[in-house]
């Protein structure tokens, strides 16, 4: 049988077609606009991304039997706000992850609501990305449209409910809304009554790898597809990616060094850290995941590379850096180029230079920002361990991953043993798998990801540079603290000027 996996993202709709030995038949892109009404904000419209799905999914049937289609899974942006009328009209354009608009709504539910009771509902404090302070802006500023809502979805949920007319979404993309209970999967009562919105106002609940119903008649035809082709719940993104990489089961890391940068761990168990420092989110496998989640990664890097040293030269700068340069610079790098979520949550942080002399080169800065990134992940793994968890090796992801220095780096710093997969196509492959676990390919999805899932290659830390790189983590670790009150004096005086 064939799984289609649908990957919605930012600026595109990515998807593949999937046999079921993993094998990848054919990817087809759809771009979409991306629009900044004022600064700070970010939004799209759903019906575009319907629009690009359909025909996606069209160009990537064409020439395949359409019969052997069985399931489809979308792994998709988090935390985006979709509202719907009770006509099934979208009331405005979704507000997306990276839309800073609700820094007031965020700053009231942290202070006012208080972090312990966030923590106690949800499992987690408010962010500005989370869905459920865009419910609180929209309910201040835009309230005729706020009670006009009849139906709010996450974007991929927009998606799958166009597809088989069932409003649904999954447990760990709804535990990036900060709505979901997510020990004990259910809505919070008491975040639906802070936002002023009902339960039937939400979507139900399913495991990602359920299948929430088929096609509908209208939709079947329009694709030209079978009325029997199953609807995944699906994913978010990162849990999406996890299962991609086979991530799943307890004690499982992946580490995507893309745009932003994150650490997924999997777990059986349920776990909060004492500071909500990272995410505790449900997972696509049917347990739970905690996450840590990087605003600046490889964007770090292209900053650095081609706006400051105005080169796209990445190979040929980084060949410069030997192994034995490697934990034994002076200068810092701190990655908050955007501010940063893990483990700080700190919006005011800004990327920082330390350590400048007459003798530092152009390698130890590129080295610097190399080694900042991995020390930024280093800060959320460690958050993981102080809670018993033991990680022994990891998988690493994105494009930030193509670099084979870069993985060493990482691999030291961290002192984890890194393994990089044969196929990676991030939440459309998680989707497409999630598609054939509902299909009953497989029994679940622990069981799909380790058959389907292979390591291509392994980099392993070295004794030597693990234990330089041991000394420097020491010293990276204290310089946030330190310079954390001059980030608030700087954003002041930006304010003012």
């Amino acid at each position: 049988m064939l799984y289609i996996g649908i990957d919605l993202g930012t600026s595109a709709v990515k998807l593949l077609l999937m046999d079921g030995e993993g094998e990848i038949k054919k990817i087809v892109s759809r771009s979409y606009p991306l629009t900044f009404p004022h600064p700070g904000w970010s939004e799209q419209n759903p019906e575009d991304w319907l629009r690009e799905t359909i025909s996606g999914i069209k160009e990537l049937t064409l020439d395949c039997d359409k019969h052997q289609i069985a399931g489809i899974g979308t792994g998709g942006q988090m935390h985006g706000l979709v509202a719907l009328d009770k006509d099934d009209k979208v009331l405005r354009p979704a507000i997306l992850w990276n839309d800073g608009r609700t820094f007031e709504e965020t700053d009231w539910l942290n202070k006012v609501i208080g972090k312990e009771s966030l923590s106690r509902y949800t499992a987690n404090i408010a962010f500005a990305g989370f869905t459920a302070p865009k419910l609180l802006w929209m309910k201040k500023h835009e309230p005729e449209l706020f009670a006009r809502i009849d139906k709010i979805m996450l974007p991929k949920d927009y998606i799958n409910y166009k597809l088989s007319g069932v409003r649904c979404t999954d447990y760990s993309d709804a535990s990036g809304m900060l709505l979901l209970d997510v020990k004990n999967k259910c809505w919070s009562r008491e975040m639906l009554d802070i936002c002023g919105i009902k339960e039937e106002q939400m979507p139900r609940l399913f495991e990602s790898y359920e299948a929430v119903g088929t096609l509908t008649p209208e939709m079947a035809k329009t694709l030209g597809l079978s009325e029997n082709v199953k609807i995944a719940a699906g994913a978010g993104d990162n849990a999406a990616a996890a299962v991609g990489t086979a991530t799943v089961g307890d004690g499982r890391c992946n580490i995507s060094l893309g745009t932003s940068g994150t650490i997924f761990i999997s777990s059986d168990a349920f776990g909060v850290d004492n500071h909500n420092a990272l995410h505790s989110f449900s997972h696509a496998d049917g347990n739970y995941h905690l996450m840590g989640c990087m605003l600046s990664a490889a964007s770090c890097n292209k900053w650095w590379m081609e706006d400051i040293l105005r080169t796209e030269r990445y190979s040929e700068e980084q060949a410069k850096i030997t192994r034995e340069a490697m934990g034994r610079s002076q200068v810092f790098f701190l990655p908050y180029l955007m501010g940063e979520r893990s483990p700080h949550n700190d919006s005011e942080a800004r990327g920082t230079f330390i350590g400048l002399s007459m003798d530092t080169t152009r390698e130890d800065m590129t080295l610097s920002v190399l080694e900042g990134v991995a020390f930024g992940i280093r800060d959320s793994l460690e958050v993981a361990r102080s809670l018993g968890i033991d990680i022994k090796r990891s998988k690493i992801c994105g494009g930030g991953a193509k670099s084979p220095l870069w993985k060493e780096i990482i691999a030291n710093v961290l002192n984890l043993e890194l393994d990089s997969v044969e196929t990676e196509e991030g939440p459309g492959y998680g989707g497409a798998i999630l598609a054939s676990v509902a299909c009953a390919e497989f029994g679940s999805v622990r069981e799909a990801a380790e058959k389907l899932v292979k390591v291509s290659s392994t980099v392993k830390p070295d004794e030597e540079i693990a234990a330089r790189y041991e000394e420097r983590y020491r010293v990276f670790r204290q310089i946030y603290p330190v310079l954390k009150p001059l980030f608030g004096i700087i954003k002041n005086e930006l304010d003012r000027g």
